[in-house]
């Protein structure tokens, strides 16, 4: 459930000459793309490890290997027990779920795969469906004990899309910080975390895409400048089908089951850690403009840029205090 919103504009402009102690490394992972750029004194890189890393991840999160520790407690097999990496998710998605009243919730899978936006083919939607598979969704429906996923009914499934990017994140972060690199930037599929210096010695600046559907070239609507913090951005400007005359967007409310529209077009969130951006970035985008100012005002931990559009039709933006000082236009 998310939209890569961001240009990485620290990559482009370390294109020009500077220090050989930085290494650059991108690739696919988790169904999307990576880009890491990090500064290290060895000889060696840290690729190899950070491959390692996110591999390990990926068994534990991914929706897409059914070998996956996620995976398996979605089949209902009473072997699998969670892991680290799967109770660590597990508890911030549930404090967050209650933080938001639900507008966050790893339980929405089920719709969000009829709707096909999910892991498994799209459904016909047809009048009752959604109904019926709301029965088995709900974040207090689902708890962990000894390592064992409990479920209401065995018919609920997980969805770690909104969050597991972010949190895949931090895991590469803490990897290249626990081999004392002070200064990177970690982009997985549009979530970053950026800590110290780019190579040419200022902070890292990351552009937020213009929420214009079906956009072939990306417009930047603003700058951001960032080190030692974390950012996600989430919309539904580009994931979407019409079908019928009715378009469907990516981003499901978990109290009706119905793909959200509002005015709300797109949403940036800062965070110390990348996994709560990823995973305040959908909840925002499902509470909509008034609710998602109403949040950030009472949590000072996060900051935001929203992109929502105005009665006629124009883009207009709201930024937090914080989110302000770190704007630029592009």
């Amino acid at each position: 459930m998310r939209v890569i919103g961001l240009l990485l504009i620290a990559f482009i402009a370390s294109c020009a000459p500077s220090s050989t102690k930085y290494h650059y490394f991108e690739g696919p992972i988790f169904g999307t793309s990576f880009l890491i750029k990090y500064e290290y004194n060895a000889q060696k890189s840290l690729n190899r490890g950070i491959l390692l890393t996110m591999e390990e991840f990926n068994k534990s999160l991914s929706n897409y290997d059914p070998e996956s520790v996620i995976s398996r407690f979605n089949q209902n097999d009473t072997k699998v027990r969670a892991d680290g990496y799967f109770t660590a998710c597990f508890k911030r998605a549930m404090e967050i779920s209650m933080e938001t009243d639900g507008a966050f919730d790893m339980t929405v899978a089920p719709l969000v795969n009829a709707y096909g936006f999910g892991f498994t083919d799209r459904d016909s939607i047809y009048p009752g469906l959604i109904d019926s598979l709301l029965e088995f969704v709900g974040f207090n429906k689902v708890r962990l004990e000894k390592k064992r996923l409990i479920k209401d009914d065995q018919r609920i499934t997980l969805d770690a899309s909104a969050i597991a990017k972010g949190f895949g994140v931090d895991v590469v972060s803490n990897f290249l910080e626990s081999k004392g690199v002070k200064n990177y930037l970690v982009e997985i599929g549009g979530e970053l975390r950026c800590t110290g210096d780019s190579p040419r010695g200022t902070a890292w600046r990351v552009g937020v895409d213009k929420p214009i559907e079906n956009l072939i070239e990306r417009e930047i609507e603003a700058v951001v400048s960032l080190s030692n913090q974390s950012m996600a951005t989430s919309g539904n400007y580009r994931q979407f089908y019409e079908q019928g005359n009715v378009k469907y967007s990516h981003t499901i409310d978990p109290s009706d089951g119905s793909p959200v529209r509002h005015s709300l077009l797109s949403a940036t969130v800062l965070a110390p850690d990348c996994m709560t951006a990823d995973a305040y970035a959908t909840a925002f985008m499902v509470m909509g403009l008034d609710e998602a100012i109403l949040l950030v005002n009472n949590h000072h931990e996060l900051e935001a840029y929203l992109i929502y559009s105005g009665d006629q039709g124009e883009l207009l933006s709201w930024s937090s205090s914080g989110m302000k000082s770190k704007l630029s236009g592009n």
